[in-house]
């Protein structure tokens, strides 16, 4: 066997090996739990609507994936199939058109646009559905730079209370989250989260929950869901509202319905009766003195 020909039998035995190698390092990869969610900030499970947002997001990630890899591997085929080889002359044959090529270039990417919007749109319905009454009703209103939750008569609430809350400080230190304004839910239980803002845009974000919604003066905004698992979970305001919008920091406990009860009687016998409604807000001021 001539030098040339043990030195591509080499370069194919390297290739291989590599190939082998990379494909079981995706596979492995593939099994662990970081990729089964798609390195989102939660596990399953704890709202009724995470594992459906995770299986949109891991499986769009697929889709793309899989997208990509045959798209590079068609333009690496054209580069090594169609390349100038040497002692070529003058530029290839030229073709005006192929009808045939266009519609599929057409068609395919349509119907995969319209599969992706088909999927997504399902979902969304189906996580802002609020067809039934919720069983607790939570009013969340923004304010530069903290949170007041007011909590509404209902099924689960015996008297409408409210807990106003404090903007956090950050001093370079560890943040005493007891302090934090902190969001009181009980577990399966489901819940309609009313977010208004008091003076500017905020965006209520809890990333545990994977949802995100805009806070807009003058507009009430919703998020329906209801939590699974009981835990602590942080939050924060997700739009730049200002010069301490990195302090707007708060936390929700899903606690059992017998301590979600016991909360509220704590803050009746503190005299958190009522709520904190829009007269508090500062867009009715803002609007008088224009």
């Amino acid at each position: 066997m001539s030098s040339q020909n043990r030195t591509g039998s080499r370069r194919k035995q390297i290739t291989k090996i590599t190939g082998l190698a990379l494909a079981g390092a995706l596979a492995l990869t593939g099994c662990s739990p970081e990729v089964q969610k798609g390195w989102l900030p939660t596990e399953r499970g704890t709202t009724n609507h995470t594992d459906r947002i995770m299986d949109l997001w891991v499986n769009s990630w697929i889709a793309a994936l899989i997208v990509g890899v045959i798209t590079w591997g068609l333009m690496i085929w054209c580069m090594v199939a169609y390349r100038r080889r040497k002692g070529t002359v003058g530029f290839p044959r030229q073709n005006s058109f192929n009808l045939p090529l266009e519609v599929f270039y057409l068609t395919i990417p349509l119907f995969m646009v319209l599969v992706f919007f088909y999927f997504t749109d399902r979902d969304q319905q189906a996580i802002d559905n609020r067809a039934e009454p919720a069983d607790v009703v939570v009013d969340v209103r923004g304010k530069q730079w903290a949170w007041d939750f007011n909590y509404k008569k209902g099924d689960v609430i015996r008297e409408d209370v409210h807990e106003a809350g404090v903007q956090a400080h950050l001093n370079g230190e560890e943040v005493d989250k007891e302090q934090l304004p902190t969001l009181y839910l009980p577990v399966n239980k489901s819940v309609d989260v009313e977010l208004n803002a008091r003076d500017v845009i905020h965006s209520f974000w809890v990333p545990a929950f994977l949802q995100k919604r805009d806070m807009i003066p003058g507009k009430t905004n919703y998020i329906r869901f209801t939590p699974t698992k009981e835990g602590t979970y942080d939050g924060k305001c997700a739009e730049l509202c200002g010069e301490y919008h990195s302090e707007m920091l708060f936390r929700v406990k899903v606690v059992s319905e017998a301590e979600f009860q016991a909360h509220l009687e704590r803050l009746r016998q503190g005299g958190n009766t009522g709520l904190l409604g829009e007269e508090y807000d500062r867009l009715p001021a803002m609007t008088e003195n224009k």
